[in-house]
């Protein structure tokens, strides 16, 4: 009895000395769906500035999108999607808009695109609306929030593939013969039927 309640007395002295010595050490206590480790920021912002890279590959590539999230207006209801009885006491849907057309983040040609791309998802006033209920998470819909906005920017910058005249010609040639073989097939079965025909003469 006695050895027990001198346990009970030592282990939170071990407990708190253990936990000044992360928070010492400079060890931040954050949720695995915080905003900063869903949805890192891309560039030249933050990050470790020592790891310059060996693969030329990445350095060929355009810098990805910084979507500054002040300049969103996010809001949170409840949402339809999975959780059980999460669902009807927390707001975990949440949907992202902007003004398209003031959204200087974005160039000119590229916002143009957007707006001809995704007219069901801009509204009356020009706000382009996302929204994401796929986790039971917040912070991870946001995310997936701003990741598709992401996605939407990068598919407007894309410039459509030319079709040289080679491969034109083939796939015209390739579909003549679809339908000759479509016609012929047509042809045999509509003899089969003839010949099942009864002659009563």
């Amino acid at each position: 009895m006695a050895a027990r309640s001198l346990r009970a007395l030592y282990r939170p002295r071990l407990l708190a000395a253990g936990f000044s010595r992360r928070t010492a050490a400079g060890a931040e206590f954050r949720s695995a769906y915080s905003l900063d480790k869903l949805y890192p920021p891309r560039g030249g912002g933050g990050g470790d500035t020592g790891d310059t890279g060996s693969v030329p590959e990445q350095e060929a590539k355009p810098p990805a999108l910084d979507i500054p999230v002040d300049r969103l207006t996010v809001s949170y209801c409840r949402s339809s999607g999975p959780g059980g009885q999460n669902v009807n006491k927390v707001n975990t849907k949440a949907e992202v808009r902007f003004h398209l057309a003031s959204a200087d983040w974005i160039p000119e040609a590229v916002r143009q695109k957007m707006a001809s791309m995704h007219k069901n998802k801009i509204n009356r006033a020009g706000e382009l609306i996302v929204n994401s209920e796929e986790s039971r998470y917040q912070m991870r819909n946001l995310a997936i929030c701003l990741e598709k906005i992401r996605v939407m920017v990068t598919e407007a910058t894309e410039k459509p593939k030319v079709v040289s005249k080679e491969t034109a010609q083939e796939l015209i040639a390739r579909v003549e013969k679809m339908n000759r073989e479509r016609l012929r097939q047509k042809k045999i079965h509509s003899n089969i039927k003839q010949s099942r025909k009864a002659d009563f003469d």
